[in-house]
């Protein structure tokens, strides 16, 4: 009886080292791929079951059972991310499970560029491959809300930067990070603002920044135009921001200011109303920011672009006139 027992033993320990060479062999010889890079998505939620006939689906040549085998040996059958994926020639079931596990994607990138209006932006988002379109069919106001920000405008609450993201990333979940950057920016900047700024809260610096943004693409007038405006605030004058009423204008604007259009009545027009529009025009970027909060100690009132990229600025309105006649007539009265 004992020697039965003995041999049952062996029998069974022989099996199990058979198995366990059996599973090193399977978990450490590469998979057979067609050509020498293959990319497969996972989608969110998917089980490992899924996960692995959605892989072999892709070409990549393993037996889903094998994957969800090793898997539950490995005890990470219920940790793999889902994102997209590439792996090459010679990449083992092994170090497969390892990036599923680790979320390792293939990343794509957005860039939001300083000075894009939110429809510039959701066009840019919405022609991008890579992203799954969650948001196309929404409303400005759907997406703050589904952002947890319902009582905020779209336009300048999103910072503007380059973004990586996993292929098929959701287009909200880029917009999230997107706004709680802008958050956070605009709280740091906000908590170390200048003393004395004629601005009540961190969202009307937002709208500060979001015209000097569209005012000058020049570093070293920014902190002189945000000036000016400050000034301006202060004073109660009028800020005169062409930009503001172009976008108040909306897909009225042939291209062309015209007088007519600064007298259009919209709440953009800074001509004909004091103070800052009701939100921002645009996405600024941090310079604009910084200096819608640090502006320079000045006491112009006005200025005028030079042509050059640059800007002239004046303390009266006889030298604003003398500035715009020469820079902008060329002389002439």
């Amino acid at each position: 009886m004992r020697k039965t027992f003995r041999l049952l033993f062996a029998l069974a320990f022989l099996m199990l080292l058979a198995g366990a060479a059996a599973a090193v062999y399977v978990a450490l010889v590469p998979i057979s791929l067609p050509r020498e890079q293959i990319e497969f998505t996972l989608t969110p939620g998917s089980s490992m079951r899924t996960a692995a006939r959605e892989i072999a689906a892709s070409e990549v040549g393993i037996e889903p059972w094998v994957l969800v085998a090793l898997a539950r040996l490995m005890g990470v059958e219920t940790s793999i991310k889902a994102g997209s994926y590439q792996i090459s020639r010679g990449t083992t079931p092994l170090e497969l499970l390892r990036k599923l596990t680790r979320g390792d994607f293939t990343q794509a990138e957005l860039a939001f560029i300083e000075g894009w209006t939110f429809r510039q932006m959701r066009q840019r988002i919405d022609a991008h491959p890579d992203l799954r379109h969650e948001t196309r069919n929404l409303s400005e106001g759907e997406i703050m809300r589904l952002l947890g920000a319902p009582e905020l405008s779209a336009e300048g609450a999103f910072f503007p930067d380059t973004y990586l993201f996993a292929k098929k990333s959701s287009d909200l979940e880029l917009l999230a990070r997107a706004y709680r950057a802008m958050q956070r920016h605009l709280q740091e900047q906000w908590q170390a603002r200048a003393d004395g700024l004629p601005l009540r809260e961190p969202y009307q610096a937002l709208i500060l920044a979001s015209i000097i943004e569209k005012e000058t693409g020049r570093d070293q007038d920014r902190a002189q135009v945000a000036a000016v405006f400050s000034n301006r605030l202060r004073l109660g004058m009028p800020l005169q921001s062409d930009p503001t009423v172009i976008y108040g204008l909306g897909d009225a604007f042939d291209g062309d200011l015209r007088k007519r259009d600064l007298l259009a009545d919209t709440p953009y027009n800074t001509y004909g109303r004091r103070g800052l529009p009701p939100t921002p025009i645009a996405m600024p970027g941090l310079a604009s920011l910084q200096a819608a909060l640090h502006p320079t100690t000045s006491d112009a009132l006005y200025f005028v672009a030079r042509g050059d990229g640059s800007s002239q600025f004046s303390r009266t309105l006889a030298e604003h006139n003398q500035a715009v006649l020469r820079y902008q007539k060329g002389g002439r009265p």
